[in-house]
């Protein structure tokens, strides 16, 4: 068992295994690619990370940052994905500003992969079969799929001997019950289709639910929890005895809760009104729905909810208006995974708006008496830490548990590698 214990960018690991290994973890989108190098023996240890950003544009730019240093940044022309890994892989190298000689001391590569429909229920090892089945998703995650795979195959290309490792947003959620995961259309489209809720996030529910119960003693085997992961994208999961049995998010990452720029649920009608009163176009109303809606399309302000609070605490009603929508969404899904669950132990918040929005969090937890959430307002006032934010002896506890889903991405890329079995 790997027991985390977050100590600045080191987390201690109960970790048996006399392995050490150095994994790059990488998160590659359409135009940009995240990246950690991560140490694991004895201890997690972040090394460096960095984003590079605006590939395939004359102003690419790579932000890269050993852990205790400043930040270091370069400008350099980045055409496509392998000429990126390479210039990460050049700075991780680089005298001044890198942490490793050689890149043979990269052992493994962990990637995020957004879409693994029903093939993969946990993480692999990439093989050309699993090349191939990652492909297949591409039509259910085109914005995201194929650059997973292009990361992919610009390591085989630059380190072919180093064995990948494929983590997906969907596997954890695989174990949702058909009654839970199927729309009310015509069964048709699933069999042709595989239209269904699929739900994202889902390295980050289960990190922050089994890290949630290892901080609090409890059995994740034996516990009803709702995971909130809140940021720019959000989504709430239902974990009943360790499985996922709901989330919010469904066949995209559109549905489900009021988001930065996206709709979350609305009534399909409304698209085919707007799309017909605005002669709007599919791309247009995709646009519409994902990138103009939400807490922008409600504030006209931002994004952002640090701007938006700072605008309803200015008096902006429409601002204070999407900060009320967004909480009482948030609150109506876990009384929703409550009512299904039969009841709730332990509710998660997660993420960049979780972890740090003491105003939000207020929002949510208080008014939910009546399941057991005992809130306690001064326990709330924390930023970023793991915290307890239910009175003492609160029937339900809810608690801020940071996510690292790059850590978990690190661990499974080791548990495959070596064949070994830990968990965080």
């Amino acid at each position: 068992m790997l027991g985390l214990q977050k100590d600045h960018q080191t987390t201690i690991i109960t970790n048996t295994s006399t392995n050490t290994m150095k994994i790059l973890v990488l998160n590659c989108g359409s135009s940009s690619i995240k990246y950690q190098l991560i140490e694991l023996s004895g201890v997690a240890d972040l090394q460096a990370k960095g984003l590079l950003d605006r590939i395939g544009l004359p102003t690419s730019e790579l932000v890269h940052q050993v852990t205790g240093r400043e930040k270091y940044k370069i400008a350099n022309e980045v055409p496509d994905h392998q000429v990126g890994i390479n210039l990460i892989l050049k700075t991780l190298k680089d005298p001044v500003y890198g942490v490793i000689k050689d890149e043979k001391e990269i052992v493994a590569v962990g990637h995020r992969v957004a879409h693994g429909g029903e093939n993969f229920k946990a993480s692999v090892l990439i093989t050309q079969d699993v090349k191939n089945d990652i492909e297949k998703c591409i039509e259910l995650a085109p914005l995201h799929n194929p650059a997973n795979l292009k990361g992919i195959l610009s390591i085989e290309a630059i380190l072919p001997d180093v064995p990948q490792v494929a983590v997906f947003d969907t596997s954890f959620h695989q174990t949702m019950p058909a009654f839970s995961y199927l729309y009310a259309i015509p069964y048709e489209y699933y069999e042709k289709y595989k239209i269904r809720r699929y739900g994202f996030h889902g390295t980050s529910h289960k990190y922050v639910a089994m890290k949630a119960c290892r901080y609090l003693g409890k059995d994740f085997n034996n516990l009803k929890i709702i995971t909130c992961h809140l940021g720019n994208g959000s989504s709430v999961a239902a974990i009943l005895n360790g499985k996922s049995v709901d989330t919010s998010m469904g066949f995209t990452p559109l549905e489900g809760l009021m988001m930065g720029t996206r709709s979350g649920d609305v009534d399909l009608g409304v698209l085919l009104f707007m799309a017909e009163k605005e002669n709007l176009s599919i791309a247009d109303t995709n646009a519409m729905f994902n990138k103009k809606s939400g807490v922008c399309g409600i504030s006209g302000i931002s994004f952002d909810m640090r701007d938006v609070e700072q605008a309803a605490g200015n008096g902006n009603k429409r601002a204070q208006l999407s900060l009320d929508m967004y909480a009482y969404r948030v609150k109506k899904y876990i009384g929703a995974y409550a009512a299904a669950m039969g009841g709730v132990d332990l509710i998660i918040m997660a993420g960049g708006i979780g972890e740090n929005d003491i105003d939000t969090r207020r929002r949510i937890l208080e008014g939910l008496e009546f399941l057991g959430v005992q809130f306690d307002p001064e326990r709330n006032s924390t930023r970023g830490k793991e915290a307890i934010l239910t009175k003492p002896g609160s029937p339900v506890v809810s608690m801020v548990m940071p996510t690292n889903e790059e850590l978990v991405i690190a661990i499974d890329t080791f548990n495959i590698v070596n064949n070994e079995d830990f968990n965080f």
